[in-house]
């Protein structure tokens, strides 16, 4: 028998851990052997078990998805993390992404499909919710020659924000490393969607990042 796909399932439901690993049992090859309904479970339980994969919920009490994400794989980098989550928010996705995620779906997902997800990420793919995957590819496809033009029109702040929000910062971690207010960084976000003609913040994050805009210095200073 080939080998099978040892899953961690972190989420703060019972019920939702309790519907997922009732559904795997049937598949063959994949063997759930562990659960977490916290971050810092989550981690602890990565240590002791290996798993290869980890489903991981995004928003639980303490440290949250994102975080435990980024603490798993720096504890344990051959394993794959697979967002489920309920969120598909702009903050949510890039962070989680930039953590290391190697997939990100919605807890909507058909069962079929998530097992099918599993098996791609375990493999080495890239799986993502088809909201994100079409944000992703609208801001990918922006015209070359509009980027450094659409910078320029962007104020010192507004730069230093943009490459904060392509970095995966969440606007209350872009306040506290600017020193401005959560209301004054929605400002600032607002006004770089507007100049740079994009939709949302997951677009401008990776419009900035296809534009290698994070590692040029700001030409306004």
């Amino acid at each position: 028998m080939e080998k099978r796909i040892r899953i961690l399932l972190v989420d703060d439901h019972d019920m939702v851990r309790q519907g997922i690993r009732t559904y795997l049992l049937t598949e063959l090859d994949i063997e759930v052997i562990g659960e977490a309904n916290s971050g810092e479970r989550a981690v602890e339980q990565v240590l002791a078990l290996k798993p290869d994969l980890v489903l991981m919920d995004l928003v639980m009490p303490g440290m949250d998805g994102i975080m435990a994400t980024r603490e798993v794989l720096r504890a344990c980098p051959a394993t794959k993390v697979l967002v489920l989550t309920s969120f598909v928010e702009d903050d949510k996705v890039m962070p989680a992404l930039e953590a290391g995620a190697s997939g990100y779906l919605l807890k909507t997902v058909l069962g079929a499909e998530l097992v099918a997800s599993i098996r791609k990420v375990w493999a080495g793919e890239t799986v993502l919710e088809p909201q994100v995957a079409t944000k992703m590819l609208a801001a990918l496809q922006k015209p070359k020659v509009q980027a450094e033009t659409l910078f320029d029109t962007l104020t010192e702040r507004e730069g230093e924000v943009l490459r904060l929000l392509a970095k995966g910062l969440t606007n209350q971690q872009i306040g506290e490393a600017l020193f401005i207010g959560i209301k004054t960084v929605k400002t600032h976000v607002s006004n770089i969607l507007a100049k740079l003609g994009v939709e949302d913040r997951t677009q401008a994050a990776i419009y900035a990042l296809k534009h290698r805009f994070v590692e040029l210095g700001n030409k306004k200073e």
